[in-house]
């Protein structure tokens, strides 16, 4: 069975569970070297770079004009997908903007202390990068990713958002991507994908604009390419492989809990699924069906290795006993297969998202609830949030003194600067008191 059964807690459990917790990001020097060497060619040779690796990893004969998808590329592609996409993608994009427009935070202003008034304003960035993986030769268009980018993008009020993503071995970009970056108001599609797309994005091309923020997530190569260039540039996240823990009691069907296990294991052989539950016998059930069922997938052997390094059955005694392990791992996703989730949810402390009750699988948030797919990995949940508008925002503190409330305090700063031994930072507040006694 490559779903194995551990009884939690126990010395077996926490060592499987240790190799979970431990495959974390890991980067190897090499690769950080790699991916280095590929930023800085980018940065001083720009599109020649872009057009040398694109064609080595991607599309062979693609021609520097053709980096950026043209306009009669965009007006070909709504003619080459069908009614049910877009009916379903405008559907998601509803759906993603409705829940993503509640976030936008207001600029304020507060005048309760005589003679002040301090506040904050909001502004967006002026441009964001979206990266949308393809895999190599764009064989795998991701088109939620330009949703839960582009859409957060657009409601924070960012001016120009620009995409990139890998081409197709002919140079095309697959149309279903297109059709999605329009709808969403993404200004400019680029042919190009990995590091050196990032690259591109951190410091600008003669054709890429540089860019304030990059969003999207990406295999290893984008990821350490968004690593080092990160406070050149805003990112989102460093993001590792996709993860699920299922949290079940006997209510739960183990077909649901066994394909939603699935779910994730087919993205990466580094992909963790972990089912926790009361039930010794759905834990049982949902082996055999996770097994029955990884036969039947396109991608099973991707799935077979995730479930055989990272996947677990843990049975524990309690809901809370599950609960309080799930805040421990700090999953991706956190799925509540359990009778009445709503009585349990406040205790949840560490998740990137939440999903509740029988009829929520993961692949719901993927595609069209609303939140954002873009989630906090390795447990880095304990400290971090999904993607959203706040992303692309930045907050400028507002100060403002009267003569009057400056004299009240000025003491006080004078004697914190002090503490601190820097002189002229008193000086400057002593200034002023002088000026005035004369």
């Amino acid at each position: 069975m490559t779903l194995k059964i551990y009884n939690y807690p126990s010395a077996s459990a926490e060592k499987k569970l240790a190799g979970i917790l431990n495959r974390s990001l890991t980067i190897r020097k090499k690769d950080m070297a790699a991916v280095d060497r590929i930023l800085e060619d980018v940065r001083k040779n720009g599109d020649s770079a872009l057009i040398r690796y694109t064609r080595k990893f991607d599309s062979p004969t693609l021609a520097p004009e053709s980096l950026q998808v043209s306009r009669q590329e965009m007006e070909a592609a709504n003619k080459q997908v069908d009614k049910p996409f877009t009916r379903s993608l405008n559907r998601a994009i509803r759906q993603i903007r409705s829940f993503h427009t509640q976030q936008l935070p207001l600029s304020w202003i507060d005048k309760s202390r005589p003679g002040t008034m301090l506040g904050q304003l909001v502004n967006p960035v002026a441009a964001a990068g979206i990266y949308v993986p393809g895999g190599q030769g764009g064989k795998t268009p991701l088109v939620s990713s330009v949703l839960m980018c582009g859409l957060p993008a657009k409601i924070a009020g960012v001016e120009k958002v620009v995409m990139v993503t890998p081409p197709t071995r002919d140079g095309k970009v697959d149309p279903h991507l297109l059709v999605a970056a329009q709808k969403v108001g993404v200004d400019a599609v680029y042919k190009t994908g990995s590091a050196w797309a990032i690259a591109a994005l951190a410091y600008g091309t003669g054709t890429i604009p540089r860019v304030d923020v990059i969003a999207g997530p990406g295999n290893i190569w984008v990821t350490i390419a968004k690593k080092l260039v990160a406070g050149a540039v805003g990112i989102d996240m460093i993001a590792g492989p996709s993860e699920i823990l299922i949290i079940a009691d006997h209510t739960a069907d183990p077909e649901f809990v066994a394909a939603d296990l699935l779910s994730q294991a087919e993205h990466d052989p580094l992909s963790s699924s972990v089912l926790v539950t009361t039930s010794s016998g759905l834990a049982q059930q949902t082996a055999k069906a996770a097994e029955r069922r990884l036969k039947g997938l396109a991608r099973r052997e991707i799935a077979r290795e995730s479930l055989d390094n990272f996947g677990a059955i843990l049975v524990v005694p309690a809901i809370d006993d599950a609960i309080d392990l799930s805040n421990r791992i700090a999953p991706e996703h956190l799925e509540l297969q359990i009778d009445s989730p709503f009585d349990h949810i406040s205790r949840v402390r560490n998740a990137g998202a939440v999903f509740m009750g029988h009829y929520t699988p993961e692949p719901v948030g993927d595609y069209i609830a609303g939140p954002n797919h873009v989630l906090p990995t390795a447990g880095t949940a304990r400290f971090s949030s999904a993607l959203s508008v706040e992303n692309f925002i930045k907050k400028t503190s507002l100060i403002h003194y009267s003569k009057e409330a400056f004299e009240k305090e000025a003491g006080d700063i004078i004697h914190l600067a002090g503490i601190e031994g820097l002189g002229a930072h008193a000086e400057s507040i002593a200034v002023r008191l002088e000026t005035d006694k004369k």
